[in-house]
């Protein structure tokens, strides 16, 4: 494995552990790349909402924000390009933390990341970087490193500048966020109430990004935190589909730094590549 197929792998990489991360926070509704990561901030011209239902929606916002920590059950499908399922416990005290295990399950980034021997790896999330575990016989072309780390603002560069505002991200994610999201939407509605995975909840959904227009579903239970969370939107592969479920609320979060001498820097392998 050399030159353009490293390079193809470490950002197939990237994408996956972005998206499986995002899972956990929310997209703008612009039309999502592969090689940019959508913000997860709401439009900061969107006026504010008023009445009832954005009432209800702000109490969510606050009591999943105070809450800092949850199990998260994901999938996403971007496509034909990517589909994944996570699962793992995330934080949000001081930016995104905690450790997600992603299995590749189709499309043809998993194609390429299975003839490189690599269907699943352990992502972990810290303050100014995230890690991603390979598989040995990918290790075997890091000269036995088993670990990838790709530090936020490095990744701002990627694709051109197609990563601008990556790392504040990251570090800002959280899974309030999709509540503030839904907050922008003109028809934000209650939808009623439904049993998710055995739980009582109320269904909220709404449109958000005008021309590119995605949709956003969240079920909230009597605690006001988010139990299911669904983004609908448009990629240039097709249609991305992210839908996550959270449970054990305030779930001690960890994620250890892997050795310096089993790491191999993104950034470095990529100019290595350039070189």
């Amino acid at each position: 494995m050399r030159g353009t197929a490293i390079r193809r792998a470490v950002v197939a990489v990237a994408v996956a552990v972005t998206l499986a991360g995002a899972t956990a926070c929310t997209s703008s509704g612009e039309p999502a790349d592969p090689a940019k990561p959508s913000s997860s901030a709401a439009p900061s011209s969107a006026p504010a909402p008023t009445g009832p239902s954005a009432d209800a929606l702000r109490a969510v916002e606050r009591a999943t924000a105070r809450v800092g920590s949850a199990r998260v059950d994901s999938t996403t499908v971007m496509g034909g390009e990517l589909s994944l399922e996570a699962t793992g416990a995330l934080g949000w005290r001081d930016g995104l933390t905690g450790t997600l295990m992603i299995t590749y399950t189709g499309g043809t980034t998993a194609e390429t990341m299975r003839r490189l021997g690599t269907t699943a790896m352990e992502a972990r999330y810290l303050a100014d970087a995230y890690y991603a575990r390979m598989g040995e016989e990918f290790a075997k072309r890091l000269g036995g490193r088993h670990w990838i780390k790709y530090v936020y603002a490095d990744l701002e560069d990627l694709g051109g500048g197609a990563g601008a505002g990556f790392a504040d991200q990251m570090r800002n994610t959280t899974p309030h966020q999709a509540v503030k999201l839904l907050l922008t939407a003109e028809d934000v509605r209650r939808v009623g109430d439904e049993k998710i995975r055995g739980r009582r909840a109320t269904h909220w959904s709404g449109t958000v990004g005008g021309a590119t227009a995605q949709t956003v579903d969240i079920w909230v239970d009597d605690r006001n935190l988010l139990v299911k969370k669904v983004e609908r939107g448009r990629t240039k592969t097709g249609e991305l589909t992210q839908t996550a479920y959270y449970d054990d609320y305030g779930v001690t979060v960890s994620a250890a730094r892997p050795p310096a001498a089993d790491t191999a820097d993104f950034k470095e392998l990529l100019a290595a590549q350039d070189g």
